[in-house]
């Protein structure tokens, strides 16, 4: 069974190196499969079969030649490469949010059961100082009594001769003070305490500042724990735009630049500034926030809208540039066909950058003033792909294998 094995290797590898050594003399420039040892004519583009040494060789080992009568049929396009300038705008869908800083939570420092309501819907416009809620609260009444008990004695012994009991006095004044003011009850109301008498069974409750009500979680009657979340305001007179880059559109951005955003409904646009960048990136879209702080007084721009965002982006000065379609891109290479003239083209591997938003991209790997293909250039793609084959093919490796060392 061995020697059978042996003899049909005999046979394939001595049927091998006889197809190797016939070599054609005339070979196709447009279908390289197509060969002859007479000269002649293509039978597909009709083109004249060219010597195959000079199609093998070229005149850097890569140049692509052709028939310019072929060219032209092809509709081979140029176009130069030029020194200037590159930049891009950006537009892209963006959202309006509260500002962070602009919210705020209310709640209660004391227990006690909700005795009216005054702000009852979520929406609700409330100015800096409006009353909220009032809240019964047994400790309230409490404390209030004990804070007239102390100014009370504190009054009787105020002029006292004995030495301590005065300071004594106006210490538990005070001590009794600050109990209802850690309670948030104003000033006034203590002011006004102390000089009717009259303990009030309810605490008031007032806005901290200006703002829309956003969520409202009490209700009349309802009883709250001190520290209990009643209500979340938010100040609408500026407003936030986050606006979704794209990972290839992040060099042409920066923190500060300007922007503007449309309201496509109120065909209106606003002017403001990148506020922030995010550091990070939204892990299901694939894209970076880019924050934008707007002025919102007129309250036209109303959280969880749709906007449309326009970024100037920064220039790239003096880099050269071509056409983005004359850029073939395998994935792991990239490369341009480079004309020089009478029907030769070199495929010439480059190092493309940035992109701008004329059509135009950012190149390394030519040189000013030359030529480069912007179409078919897949079709001389393909022609220096076969011919890199067949280079391929007929290269001898640097070893032949033994039989021997076919059956170790």
């Amino acid at each position: 069974m061995k020697k059978i094995l042996l003899l049909l290797l005999t046979i394939l590898l001595l049927g091998t190196a006889h197809l190797a050594a016939e070599t054609p003399k005339y070979i196709s420039p447009m279908h390289p499969w197509i060969t002859s040892d007479e000269p002649g004519q293509c039978p597909i583009c009709n083109m004249d079969l060219v010597p195959y040494d000079q199609f093998e060789s070229g005149e850097s080992g890569s140049i692509i030649d052709i028939d310019p009568v072929v060219v032209q049929n092809m509709g081979v396009r140029l176009a130069p490469v030029k020194r200037g300038n590159l930049q891009r705008n950006i537009r892209t869908v963006g959202i309006v949010d509260y500002e962070e800083s602009g919210q705020t939570s209310v709640n209660s420092k004391i227990a006690g059961w909700v005795e009216q309501l005054h702000v009852n819907q979520t929406g609700q416009e409330v100015k800096k100082g409006q009353l909220l809620l009032s809240i019964y609260s047994p400790d309230l009444v409490s404390a209030q009594e004990e804070y007239l008990m102390a100014l009370r004695n504190f009054q009787r012994l105020e002029q006292s001769s004995v030495n301590g009991v005065a300071d004594g006095a106006r210490r538990l004044l005070t001590a009794a003070q600050t109990r209802l003011r850690y309670w948030d009850i104003a000033p006034r109301d203590i002011e006004r305490l102390a000089q009717t008498g009259e303990v009030r069974r309810t605490l008031p409750l007032y806005a901290p500042f200006n703002g829309v009500v956003t969520d409202k979680m009490v209700n009349q009657g309802m009883f709250i724990n001190a520290g209990m979340e009643l209500y979340r305001l938010a100040d609408l007179s500026r407003i936030w735009v986050y606006a979704d880059i794209y990972e290839y559109e992040l060099p042409w951005i920066a923190q500060g630049m300007a922007a503007e955003v449309e309201i496509p409904q109120l065909r209106k646009t606003v002017t403001g500034k990148v506020d922030l960048l995010y550091p990070y990136a939204d892990g299901v879209t694939r894209t970076v926030k880019a924050r934008i702080e707007l002025p919102n007084a007129e309250r036209v721009l109303r959280p969880e809208m749709f906007v449309t965002v326009n970024i100037e982006g920064r220039t790239v000065s003096n880099v050269l540039l071509v056409p983005s379609e004359a850029v073939l891109d395998s994935g792991q290479q990239q490369r341009v066909f480079v004309a020089l003239g009478e029907g030769k083209f070199d495929p010439r591997p480059v190092q493309v950058g940035l992109r701008g938003s004329t059509g135009l991209v950012e190149i390394q790997g030519v040189h000013e003033g030359e030529q480069v293909v912007i179409s078919a250039q897949f079709m001389l793609d393909s022609e220096s792909r076969l011919r890199e084959a067949i280079e391929k093919m007929r290269t001898p490796a640097a070893s032949e294998p033994s039989l021997d060392d076919l059956f170790e």
